[in-house]
Formats: C-alpha cells, sequence, structure tokens
C-alpha cells in the first residue's frame, strides 16, 4: 500500500513539474492576472490528483490538465465579465478606464497593449495562439489538446498571428 502511494506521489510530481510552467503562462495569457492564474492552475492539478488514476500516462495527463486549466481559464474571465456587469449596472457605474501611461512603464503598457489586442482575437484563434506562443506546445500537440487536426491548428495560428498584427497596428509597441 505504501509502495503504491509512493509510486503515484511520484507520478504526481512528474507530471507537475513537466505542466506546471506551460499551464500558468497559458492561464496568465487566457485571465491576465498571475494570481488568479496560479489558482485556476491549483484548481485543475486537484482535479487531476482526484482524477488520475483513469488516466493513462503522464503525457495523457498534461494533455489533460492543459485542456482543463483552458477551460477553467475562460470560464474564470466569463464570471468575472459577468460580475463586473452586474457591478456596473447596480451603481451605475461606467467600465473602468486604463490607466494612464504615466502609471506604467514601458513594458507594462507593451503587455497591457498587447493583452487588450489578443482579447479581441476570437477564442477559437485566442486559444491556439495562447497554447503555441505562451504554452510552448508544438501544432501537434495543441491538436491533441483541442481535438482538432494540426493543419487546422497551423491555419488558426496564423490567422491569430494575422488579426493580432492587425489589432496592434503595427505601431511602436514593445512586446515582451
Amino acid at each position: 500500500m505504501k509502495s503504491e502511494n509512493r509510486e503515484r506521489e511520484e507520478a504526481f510530481q512528474h507530471v507537475y513539474e513537466d505542466a506546471f510552467p506551460i499551464l500558468v503562462r497559458v492561464v496568465y495569457r487566457i485571465t491576465g492576472n498571475m494570481d488568479a492564474a496560479e489558482e485556476i492552475c491549483q484548481e485543475a492539478f486537484i482535479r487531476y490528483y482526484q482524477r488520475m488514476d483513469s488516466i493513462p500516462d503522464a503525457q495523457q495527463g498534461k494533455y489533460w490538465l492543459i485542456r482543463v486549466s483552458k477551460n477553467l481559464a475562460l470560464n474564470h474571465e466569463k464570471r468575472k465579465g459577468r460580475e463586473r456587469r452586474a457591478y456596473e449596472r447596480a451603481f451605475h457605474e461606467p467600465s473602468p478606464h486604463m490607466k494612464s501611461g504615466e502609471d506604467h512603464v514601458l513594458r507594462g503598457e507593451s503587455v497591457d497593449t498587447v493583452q487588450q489586442a489578443l482579447d479581441t482575437i476570437p477564442e477559437k484563434l485566442r486559444t491556439v495562439l495562447i497554447l503555441k506562443e505562451y504554452g510552448d506546445l508544438s501544432y501537434k500537440e495543441i491538436g491533441r489538446v483541442l481535438g482538432i487536426s494540426e493543419g487546422n491548428v497551423k491555419i488558426r495560428v496564423f490567422r491569430a498571428r494575422e488579426k493580432l498584427m492587425n489589432n496592434l497596428n503595427a505601431g511602436d509597441v514593445y512586446v515582451p
């Protein structure tokens, strides 16, 4: 019994070390908030630990975690939007404005600009771009995560990059 628990813990630790950095980058790009990203990743790993016996191997576990994290992050963003709109309706306050350039250093402004441009891209394009650029996944891995062909992933990444560049207007933006 102890041996089985030890093996289970070691398997979990291996998946955690392999997947956590990717998950945090992906979820951060969806939420734009590091605290929320870490909390969502923690929730994903709790769910993984509860179900890891039904997942065949560590590689499948990594893909499963990416799917779950992405979905949790998207749900978080939808919920956050609903809460903000409800608050605005309740208090009849306008949407918060962006902080002025005086409040941000160049890098911070650029990150905000890129995030805003990224948010305007349709979800199915934004997701593949986030997984590719911030998750460092291959086209094949992204296809497995999303359940689409590798060719479809390549097309979506190309279109997402095109839309992102159009949204950024090819201006003087420092892209971190």
